[in-house]
């Protein structure tokens, strides 16, 4: 999945997750995030991902991780929508 694929990328490469968020122009935050599975970079996140560490998009993001991004992004409307409720 993608949250240990990006924590072997920014382990592998010896960088803190605040090193690593200020090279991808992140909070420390949005990588802890993204590390538990709970958020997703954005599109031009990721395209700074591949090119800095010379991977694809493919190989950092899987169907499964798709689907369970859909699934987060299901939950946050149903929470926004009860909040104005």
């Amino acid at each position: 999945m993608f949250k240990e694929k990006i924590r072997d990328i920014r382990e592998k490469n010896n960088y803190t997750q605040e090193a690593f968020a200020s090279k991808l122009f992140v909070s420390r935050t949005a990588v802890s995030k993204w590390e538990t599975g709970k958020g997703y970079p954005s599109l031009d996140t990721l395209k700074l991902i591949s090119s800095i560490f010379d991977i694809t998009i493919d190989d950092l993001i899987s169907d499964e991780d798709i689907g369970y991004k859909k699934k987060i992004d299901k939950k946050d409307k149903s929470e926004r929508i009860i909040a104005i409720i």
